[in-house]
């Protein structure tokens, strides 16, 4: 026999001796019980800490939506037509520029809400934006105009942020299913 032949062979041999010892390891620490309870134990270990992270992330955010609302009531609205005018295309256009450059969620609700907050109807301008304004941003949106006691949508004014933020956040996702439904409708801001 030739001495590469005998090598090749040899090689073979222990690589699959290898591979047998690899699955029979696999095999038996598989069946183990306790194994399988610390495979399960990590998994709902996983799950809890994506879990908690999610609600972080959550509450962070809102937090931030609270600040940059607090931040923007500060700044104060103006009262005259004209400026409301300006200060109206002033804040479309910077929220518009601001999705375009996939700025923060918050950075841009937040000029869109400024906007919303000085337009003669904000339901109307609410159409408006769910047929511009990508939808993640419109959540945000959505979230700020909730805890706003203050804004008026449709006709009704919310009374208090705990228990109309769900109130008015019901009527922002009417709102925004109705221009879903509606949206050839041709809606324009004058």
């Amino acid at each position: 026999m030739k001495t590469s032949t005998l090598i090749a062979a040899t090689a073979g041999t222990m690589a699959l001796g290898l591979v047998a010892y690899a699955v029979y390891f696999d095999h038996k620490r598989h069946s183990d019980p306790n194994f399988r309870k610390a495979l399960k134990r990590e998994g709902k270990r996983h799950a809890r800490a994506v879990k908690e992270e999610s609600e972080a992330q959550s509450a962070m955010q809102i937090e931030v939506i609270k600040s940059a609302l607090a931040e923007a009531k500060e700044d104060g609205f103006p009262t005259d037509v004209e400026e409301k005018e300006a200060y109206f295309l002033q804040h479309i256009a910077q929220g518009e520029a601001l999705v375009d450059q996939g700025a923060p969620l918050v950075d841009c609700a937040i000029h869109f809400y400024k906007a919303l907050k000085v337009y003669p109807q904000p339901k109307d301008l609410i159409h408006i934006y769910d047929s511009a304004v990508p939808k993640d941003v419109l959540e945000v949106l959505a979230e700020m105009v909730a805890r706003d006691d203050s804004l008026k949508i449709g006709g009704s004014f919310t009374k208090g942020p705990a228990a109309s933020a769900e109130a008015a956040a019901a009527e922002v996702a009417a709102a925004m299913a109705a221009g879903e439904e509606g949206e050839g409708a041709g809606a324009s801001v004058e």
